[in-house]
């Protein structure tokens, strides 16, 4: 496996980073949280989210995506447990442990900080059919109102979580590595797509929780590798 060397950090630590803090100011200090669900996702007319109470945001994009992460989980956790009988599984066994860590760690991570950062539902906002005002990620928020647990988004984080297939093919395969990283976003967009379409994220919610999976992949990595 190649080494971790300054371009590796660079490449995988530094710029993604970098895009995320400009991608994140943007979306903190400006309104295009709203104007986006306003324009893509929710229905002034029929003043309802596009997505929501469907099939396809709620059963098959939220139920099904969630189940299938846990299937995938759930395959890694069987791996590891068989690979201490099985002579033939044994070199899956410190691979198991790392996908398991990941794709827990980043949901596990993430809905601490939903607890922790009190930050609203769009369908929670009076600007579509709620009761409270839009207030920005990180400005001061009203004492009176509820706590609020939607920032980041949970379910999106799952999906990205995904990224650890891209870490552990990168040094064997890295044409399967960069089929494994397109395939994670693909899955995390699709998640943060049916959860916005239905009104529980803005895409700030989903960007963060996109970082958050990253970098809890590529730290676990580092120490894996």
């Amino acid at each position: 496996m190649p080494s971790l060397d300054r371009s590796f950090w660079n490449t995988h630590a530094l710029l993604p980073f970098a895009l995320f803090v400009v991608l994140a100011t943007l979306l903190a200090t400006t309104d295009i949280d709203p104007r986006i669900a306003d324009r893509l996702f929710f229905d002034a007319q029929a003043q309802r989210f596009i997505g929501k109470d469907t099939w396809w945001a709620r059963e098959l994009i939220h139920t099904g995506g969630r189940d299938m992460m846990r299937a995938i989980a759930a395959v890694g956790l069987v791996i590891l447990g068989a690979s201490f009988f099985s002579a033939r599984l044994r070199r899956w066994r410190r691979p198991a442990v790392y996908v398991v860590a990941c794709l827990v760690g980043a949901t596990l991570f993430v809905g601490i900080l939903k607890q922790l950062t009190n930050v609203d539902c769009p369908w929670d906002l009076t600007r579509y059919g709620g009761t409270r005002p839009f207030v920005h990620i990180f400005a001061d928020r009203p004492d009176e109102l509820p706590h609020a647990a939607c920032f980041p988004g949970a379910h999106s984080s799952s999906g990205f979580a995904l990224f650890c297939f891209y870490f552990l093919l990168r040094g064997r395969r890295p044409g399967a590595a960069r089929v494994a990283l397109v395939a994670a976003l693909a899955v995390g967009a699709v998640f943060s797509f049916g959860q916005q379409a239905r009104g529980a994220h803005f895409l700030s919610h989903d960007l963060w929780s996109a970082c958050i999976a990253w970098f809890i992949c590529l730290v676990l990595y580092a120490a894996w590798e």
